[in-house]
């Protein structure tokens, strides 16, 4: 897919979680300073993981951390995979580019029927910055020409989003297409 932008300070934190992986019983309180050879390893376990979860079935896939940027390679079986592991990665806190090399899974075109109609996960999808002030009605109306199908945004973005009210300034999100 290429190279994407992100605001590298918008996203999920590690926050907490890297302390608690590096220093168990220690004082929370104390300064504390990790290798960046340690975060990117923090980062790619913490990316991995999100993804995982996500149940995208993406096969073989790895992510590289070098320093804000991220490389995931492996197999997707839809372009809408490929958007959501994009996304999951770029979201990230500390993360400000995304170079997503997840190949597209052949499928046999044998097995279509000749009236098939290509899915919608074959068209990518736009991706948009959540800005100050903005909600997802007024992303659907803006970008999909009416409020009411902030829900399309919604469910185009789930398991990333749990909650249509809930984005914040500086997350990617999916718009699909029109």
């Amino acid at each position: 897919m290429g190279l994407f932008d992100f605001v590298k300070d918008a996203g999920g934190a590690l926050g907490s979680k890297v302390f608690d992986l590096t220093h168990d019983d220690e004082d929370i309180t104390k300064p504390t300073t990790i290798s960046p050879e340690r975060l990117n390893h923090l980062r790619k376990a913490s990316i991995e993981r999100t993804v995982g979860e996500m149940n995208l079935n993406i096969e073989q896939f790895n992510a590289e951390v070098d320093g804000e940027l991220v490389t995931i390679t492996g197999t997707a079986p839809n372009q809408e995979a490929i958007e959501k592991a994009t996304l999951a990665c770029g979201n990230q806190h500390g993360i400000g580019q995304v170079d997503c090399q997840l190949a597209l899974a052949e499928t046999p075109t044998s097995a279509a029927p000749a009236d098939a109609k290509p899915s919608d996960n074959a068209q990518p999808s736009q991706f948009y910055t959540v800005q100050s002030g903005d909600t997802l009605s007024k992303i659907a109306k803006e970008l999909l020409g009416s409020a009411s199908r902030y829900m399309a945004i919604f469910e185009a973005n789930q398991p990333m989003l749990e909650n249509p009210d809930k984005i914040y300034v500086g997350q990617t999100l999916r718009i699909p297409q029109a």
